[in-house]
């Protein structure tokens, strides 16, 4: 079997046999899926840019079981790999087994949506990897409105992606196009294919006004879900712009850049203003993604190549300080059992190495010099200037200041302040909930101080 291929089998595979296990089993489940994660990882590194094709359909399109990752999707992949294991070994829910089958089942889909080089498989896989997130909003959510919301929504984008996806195999005569270079659909039902994909990509990213299924779903899934929910599933929209639309059908990007600049304006202020003034920690990360994803809308729409690389860095570094944000405020939910920040304060007397950890992630999404966030912003920022939207580089700049403001609230609320004599300390973080974050705040680090690695694409 080709290694590429094995790589996004294992985890669906593994996640299955999970259920094998004891249902009140919590260690083994944990310990298995925390290896297969780590398995995945080399994986994905020893297959690098391999591919491995097998026939579909020859009528009335052609179309593959085409997998390989692409110089885009291969550091997405990595991060999706990074973030799966930091999530299992940070999972301490009821019904671990479950859970933990569940998270690898995510990963499993999402990888053969990342990986996929044919438009109907990535399609498929676009559909697929809302299983596990809507069972586990069923198993473990606050309410059972979210999940619906969450799935009728992106199920109307997989609608639209998948009608467009059959339009465009019937007239280009193949959807085994993703990478390919040369391939290209312009003119007769091309707009209209553009605009069947444009909308799936806006609702999976979100952006304002399709955003609202999104802070429901991140704050009432468990922190370990919602961690590689919003580091990597958001960035399945983001990335089908750039690999699909940027890529197939260039000069409607191009003509519809004013609209999608707009929407990614709106989504910036509209986000960080929300997130300034919310009282549940989670719902402030929540609304703080959204806000930052609608910088990369900006990039994307602008065209700029040096916006597109800042992009790339961008995406790797919120999926990084997003998901350490989600696992470190679970972490602190576990503690106090609240994350309203009127309940919580001066926690970082007691706790210094989970103060530590939020002020890492903090300080990388307001993007503090040094970390990955202020990296993908900077690179961000120049490229789109100098594609000529001075007002979008504006807009984002404010953006980027009440990311400070909130950012540095959510940390003040939770951390400082005099610690409450009547709380029973509680121990800080342990060595196994430290490996669990750790990984990501390294990562922000390394690529903070170096992004040339993923500039290049």
């Amino acid at each position: 079997m080709p290694l590429v291929l094995a790589t996004i089998l294992l985890p669906i595979a593994a996640g299955a046999l999970l259920y094998l296990l004891p249902r009140e089993d919590r260690t083994l489940s944990r310990a298995i899926g925390a290896a297969v994660a780590a398995a995945t990882f080399a994986m994905l590194l020893a297959a690098g840019t391999g591919e491995c094709s097998f026939r579909w359909l020859s009528r009335p399109f052609a179309a593959a079981f085409h997998f390989g990752a692409t110089p885009v999707s291969f550091w997405i992949a990595l991060l999706l790999a990074v973030c799966t294991f930091c999530a299992i070994a940070a999972s301490r829910v009821p019904r671990a087994r479950d859970f933990v089958a569940l998270l690898l089942m995510l990963e499993g889909t999402m990888l053969g949506l990342f990986l996929a080089r044919d438009l109907l498989v990535f399609a498929l896989f676009w559909d697929l990897m809302l299983i596990p997130v809507f069972f586990a909003l069923v198993g473990w959510g606050e309410h059972p409105a979210t999940a619906w919301r969450y799935f009728i929504y992106n199920l109307a984008g997989g609608l639209t992606l998948l009608l467009a996806t059959a339009a465009f195999g019937v007239i280009y005569g193949s959807t085994d196009v993703i990478g390919r270079s040369g391939a290209h659909l312009a003119g007769g039902w091309a707009g209209w294919i553009y605009a069947g994909f444009a909308f799936a990509f806006l609702v999976k990213t979100p952006v304002w006004p399709l955003h609202t299924w999104m802070p429901p779903t991140y704050s009432g899934l468990p922190a370990p879900m919602a961690a590689v929910v919003s580091a990597v599933q958001s960035k399945a929209g983001l990335y089908g712009f750039i690999a699909i639309a940027l890529a197939l059908m260039p000069e409607y990007v191009h003509a519809n850049a004013l609209p999608l600049m707009i929407l990614g304006a709106i989504s910036l202020i509209y986000g960080a203003v929300v997130a300034l003034v919310q009282n549940d920690a989670k719902r402030i990360v929540a609304y703080s993604s959204l806000s930052h994803l609608g910088l990369i809308v900006i990039a994307v729409a602008s065209g700029n190549r040096i916006a597109l690389e800042g992009a790339l860095v961008y995406i790797v570094a919120h999926g990084l300080f997003s998901a350490a944000l989600f696992l470190v405020l679970g972490y602190v939910e576990e503690r106090e059992d609240t994350r309203l920040l009127t309940r919580l304060g001066g926690l970082g007397w007691k706790n210094p190495r989970l103060a530590g950890a939020l002020c890492v992630a903090a300080l990388a999404a307001l993007g503090l010099p040094g970390l990955a966030g202020f990296a993908g912003e900077l690179v961000i920022l120049i490229g789109v200037y100098q594609a000529g939207y001075v007002w979008a580089v504006i807009v984002a700049l404010v953006a980027i200041v009440l990311a400070s403001a909130y950012m540095l609230r959510l940390y003040q609320d939770i951390m400082n302040g005099p610690p409450e004599a009547d709380v029973p300390v509680r121990a800080d973080l342990g060595w196994i909930e430290g490996l669990a974050v750790a990984p990501l705040l390294v990562a922000l680090v390394l690529i903070g101080v170096y992004p040339a690695p993923l500039l290049h694409p």
